[in-house]
């Protein structure tokens, strides 16, 4: 069966455009184009992934996210006009997994998508679980415990984590965990990690402020602590 894609975009043109590249790859596609029909689509149809613009009429794409997140953790690609890096870091911090700014061509809609999904729906594994501490991470249900509560990650953020768990006390640089995630390396994207790792922070330490499990190496990027 094929995965179900939501479009949100207000720019029919340029929806009708990445439906059909995003058909053409063997995905099946619904669309909205404001931010209300959006949210009414989601619960309804209960799509794979979806692709969001930032700029919608009736709903911000952002509150679009941010009510998104607090629902589910379906995969959602942000895309925006939007040249500020705050802009982006915004949507990122609300919970999205990747970004893709205007104007940008549908083959790389395309790529996106499929590099979310193909993590999203993970590869097996012979390792059934990760235990750090508190923190366990049951990788065959694709969920995360800290002192016995369960914690919400979404598909980017879980992934982290494990590439992490898996490797403690080794230095990732940011362009290393992009590739490690995302299974290619965007230029100019590293950044956007900070944001993730400020999310699993928020969501995982008991003082995201003074981590215990995620550590920052100054001048290099991040590590899962030893002998936590």
């Amino acid at each position: 069966m094929a995965k179900k894609i939501l479009i949100v975009d207000d720019e029919k043109k340029l929806v009708n455009i990445i439906k059909g590249y995003l058909e053409q790859a063997g995905y099946s596609v619904i669309t909205a184009f404001d931010g209300q029909q959006a949210l009414t689509l989601y619960r309804h149809e209960k799509p794979g992934l979806i692709v969001l613009d930032l700029n919608l009429p009736v709903i911000d794409g952002l509150d679009v996210c941010r009510t998104l997140r607090k629902e589910s953790n379906v995969p959602i690609i942000m895309v925006t006009a939007r040249v500020e890096e705050t802009d982006r870091l915004i949507g990122l911090e609300l919970g999205a997994d990747d970004y893709i700014t205007k104007p940008f061509s549908p083959r790389e809609v395309v790529a996106r998508v499929r590099a979310v999904l193909r993590r999203t729906e993970g590869q097996p594994t012979k390792a059934e679980a990760l235990v750090a501490g508190d923190l366990l991470i049951d990788l065959a249900k694709h969920s995360v415990q800290v002192t016995g509560r369960s914690v919400d990650l979404t598909p980017t953020e879980f992934d982290l984590l494990t590439v992490m768990m898996k490797n403690p006390g080794r230095a990732f640089t940011r362009l290393q965990l992009l590739d490690q995630v995302l299974g290619e390396t965007f230029e100019g994207y590293e950044r956007t990690i900070d944001a993730h790792i400020k999310n699993l922070r928020q969501k995982i330490e008991q003082d995201p402020k003074n981590p215990r499990y995620i550590l920052t190496v100054f001048g290099i990027g991040y590590k899962f602590a030893e002998d936590v």
